[in-house]
């Protein structure tokens, strides 16, 4: 179970809209398992289908965290017209073992849905997201493909 404050969400979900048709993308940067901290990066492949994170941009979140002491806590980007699932170009972009890899799907623009994943050596784990902070106790949906975010 991986916990993500609901600001962090409801960002993440803005900026997929905002950038929608494209994909977006964005680092999650974290001190002792929380996210203290949202990175938007430029999607340098401006295309709906596959997202590149800037490279000079990224660079200047790496530096961030570690002159904050934080590390890459996760990694996100969103899916405009599928499902929130790792696709295999997702898979191979998946670098960094030891993050979380969260998706947002706009394939119902009305109702978000936001998925967390570990990838390790192209197998895909699905973690259970806990939406904390703005709600009683935070919010957790039990069927993964339900876990839509108002």
């Amino acid at each position: 179970m991986i916990e993500v404050a609901k600001r962090f969400v409801d960002e993440m979900i803005a900026h997929a809209r905002e950038d929608d048709p494209d994909e977006c993308c964005g680092a999650l940067l974290g001190e002792n398992d929380t996210v203290v901290a949202l990175r938007r990066v430029t999607n340098t492949e401006h295309s709906p289908y596959r997202y590149n994170m800037d490279p000079q941009e990224f660079f200047k979140v790496y530096q961030e965290a570690e002159e904050q002491g934080w590390g890459l806590w996760g990694f996100y980007h969103s899916h405009t017209h599928t499902q929130a699932y790792p696709s295999q170009t997702d898979r191979n972009l998946a670098a960094w073992s030891e993050s979380y890899y969260l998706i947002v799907s706009l394939e119902d623009k009305e109702k978000p849905v936001v998925r967390a994943f570990s990838i390790v050596d192209d197998e895909v784990t699905e973690e259970d997201l806990v939406v904390t902070g703005g709600n009683e106790g935070g919010t957790s949906a039990t069927e993964p493909s339900q876990r839509a975010v108002d």
